[in-house]
């Protein structure tokens, strides 16, 4: 039987699928060998044990969500960037759950790293508020505003805590309204 080739990005892909399969807290080295038809010990050849493999997960992550976002805003301006902004984020993160869980407390691994895959995606929404004229400060409180929304609603989602049976997508798109309401607000002050 010949031995299966597995690189860093095959590892950092798989243990992804298995952890949107089956949840982050499920995904073990073992299981992930397994998945790749390999024996635990050479996992190590790539990662340095589960914690590291999942801050890699967490990497890959914020990279794709920023490659998401980036493809949904081109030829966007203004306030319709931050809706398909929103709408880029919300569906991979529901779409990803185990990745996403991953992503949540990135800032528990401060480091170059996960400073530079999520300051990428942030200068995207700075650049956006930069052109409605809004001071820097504001657009500062606007991102922590806009993650706590986004984490937020899709971490509520994800776990099937919204109990009512109105549509979520409609309490998503009307949330994006009042936030981008707000905005306007803050804009004819500065």
């Amino acid at each position: 039987m010949p031995k299966t080739k597995i690189d860093k990005e095959l590892v950092i892909k798989e243990a992804a699928y298995i952890a949107n399969k089956m949840g982050i807290e499920n995904l073990s080295l073992k299981t992930l060998a397994a998945q790749l038809g390999v024996k635990s010990p050479s996992l190590y050849n790539h990662v340095d044990g589960l914690d590291d493999l999942k801050q890699q997960i967490m990497l890959y992550g914020w990279k794709e969500m920023e490659d998401r976002i980036i493809q949904a805003v081109i030829g966007l301006t203004g306030y319709d960037a931050i809706r398909a902004m929103c709408h880029a984020f919300h569906k991979y993160a529901t779409e990803n759950q185990g990745v996403f869980s991953a992503m949540l407390w990135y800032n528990q691994f401060e480091n170059e790293q996960t400073r530079e895959v999520t300051s990428k995606m942030f200068s995207v929404f700075f650049k956006i508020t930069k052109s409605l004229n809004i001071s820097q400060d504001n657009c500062s409180h606007l991102v922590r505003m806009f993650r706590g929304f986004l984490e937020g609603f899709a971490l509520l989602e994800n776990h099937r805590a919204f109990g009512n049976v109105q549509s979520i997508e409609d309490s998503f798109n009307l949330s994006i309204d009042i936030l981008i309401e707000g905005m306007k607000k803050i804009e004819e002050k500065w």
